[in-house]
């Protein structure tokens, strides 16, 4: 049994590292969107290329988070969190010094593959080192230290675009590693759960993410036509359903089908594809417009974005306690409208927009929404299956919302005709962006709709602060667990 104490300096030092590595892969999805026309500005970039430099990363660490949890459950929780962060570190040294970008694209892929193997191993550490009754306050303490991280991300990558430049945007994490990585090494004990039966779903994980990749490219490039599109969707359509066919065969699946016979587990996954994907293409093209139309610099863009994430981590126990006594189906039908209502108040943010009057309405709307949704929907996933499957299941819901958001990221430009040099172009761009918040809108309406409809028992009371106080934008929080 694991004997760790809070108050104890080995229980102090492991806390700081999970802290560290998983703050890492949350600054990462806050702070590049920011710095997206500085990058597009300095390496001579389409808007395709920005679309990859956030997809590339989405489609590595959602085609594989649920393998790198495996891995970490099979050949020991420290060792493949270790590799992770060096991986990642390495990944982001290569995205800092990148001369191009097809290189930045590359390495930003890689850094998604470091980001698999590190983020379910960041609170898995925690529950595989903690005594029991500690366990939950490192818990609450590891989400909450992740939260001020999310908060800050935006600000703190327009500082770093604004000051030494978005190169440091990724260079940051070289030396976060160096801290994170020995310290690991030296004060979290190792822990696995031992060789168990069967293999590595090698084959699903890979069809999982060429499936991605090649519908994401094809989304992409669909505006410019050609031969290369159409062959594109196709393989990636026959990727999927190998996929699937592959899952349903195989004796360990990554992704078991059995784990869909629970409808509520069905419906709230539904409801996440909605969410994360308005989510992902609000955040993209937010940042976007605010510096491409409305003349902000990248920190004051960063700065803006604040009260989305500053809202969530004030009131999201708040939020999770008062879902325990109504049940998730009232703030899982809430929380979207109230989402798609602050994109509707975002076609009012064009040419030298206000903050006071036109920016901070929409966002503190959209981080009340968040605030309403996030606990619950997480809370309901935990809920839905039996609590040996709670592991697979959070990384389940955690990878629909990461393809969710790459989805979105990739179609929305195709859907509003925004066109390969779009972002330099204000009139351009802010016609485009008319277009797209109210499709952001539309998908939350339907996530909405969705919710109140099959979403009708109210599940038991969550037992898992990480879902109350986690504020990452980018995905659900990640419960730690056997995965298979």
């Amino acid at each position: 049994m694991p004997d760790v104490r809070l108050g104890s300096s080995q229980g102090k030092w492991i806390l700081l590292t999970t802290v560290l590595g998983s703050s890492m892969a949350m600054l990462d999805s806050t702070v590049v969107n920011v710095a997206l026309p500085t990058i597009g500005r300095d390496l001579d970039a389409s808007l395709a290329a920005l679309q990859w430099t956030v997809n590339a990363y989405m489609v590595t660490l959602a085609g594989l988070i649920l393998l790198g949890g495996s891995l970490g459950d099979r050949y020991g929780r420290r060792r493949v969190f270790v590799l992770g962060v060096v991986w990642f570190a390495a990944a982001s040294l290569l995205c800092g010094l990148a001369p191009d970008p097809v290189v930045l694209i590359a390495a930003r892929a890689l850094q998604g593959v470091g980001g698999a193997l590190l983020t379910p191993g960041s609170l898995a550490l925690i529950q595989a080192s903690f005594h029991p009754d500690d366990r939950s306050r490192a818990v609450g303490l590891w989400s909450g230290f992740g939260g001020v991280g999310a908060a800050v991300g935006p600000f703190l990558g327009g500082w770093l675009v604004d000051g030494p430049g978005w190169r440091w945007v990724f260079l940051l994490n070289v030396p976060l590693a160096l801290l994170c990585a020995p310290i690991a090494v030296r004060h979290v004990p190792e822990s696995a759960s031992g060789p168990g039966k069967g293999r590595f779903d090698v084959l699903g994980a890979g069809l999982g993410a060429l499936a991605l990749a090649l519908l994401t490219y094809a989304l992409i490039e669909a505006g410019g036509g050609g031969r290369g599109v159409a062959v594109s969707a196709v393989l990636g359509l026959a990727a999927a359903v190998a996929f699937v066919y592959v899952e349903k065969h195989r004796a360990d699946p990554m992704l078991p089908p059995g784990i869909f016979a629970s409808r509520r587990f069905t419906a709230v996954n539904l409801v996440t594809l909605c969410v994360y994907a308005a989510f992902g293409g609000f955040f993209f093209l937010t940042a976007l417009q605010l510096q491409v139309v409305s003349g902000y610099s990248p920190l004051q863009a960063g700065t803006a974005l604040l009260p989305t994430t500053v809202l969530m981590l004030l009131f999201s126990a708040r939020s999770g306690a008062l879902a325990d006594r109504t049940g998730p189906r009232l703030p899982l039908t809430v929380g979207p409208l109230l989402c798609a209502a602050a994109m509707l108040l975002m076609l009012r943010v064009g040419v030298d927009a206000d903050y006071l009057t036109d920016v901070l309405p929409a966002l503190l709307v959209m981080g009340a929404g968040m605030v309403t949704l996030v606990a619950p929907l997480t809370a309901t996933v935990l809920a839905s299956v039996d609590t040996a499957r709670a592991g697979l299941a959070s990384g389940i819901n955690n990878a629909a919302a990461r393809a969710a958001g790459l989805v979105a990221v990739a179609a929305l430009p195709l859907l509003t005709g925004m066109g390969p040099e779009a972002y330099r172009s204000p009139v351009a761009f802010d016609a485009a962006f008319s277009r797209a918040m109210p499709i952001c809108a539309g998908v939350l309406l339907l996530g909405a709709v969705l919710a109140f409809t099959l979403i009708r028992r109210p599940p038991p009371g969550c037992r898992h602060p990480d879902c109350r106080t986690f504020c990452n934008v980018a995905a659900p929080p990640l419960e730690s667990g056997r995965r298979t």
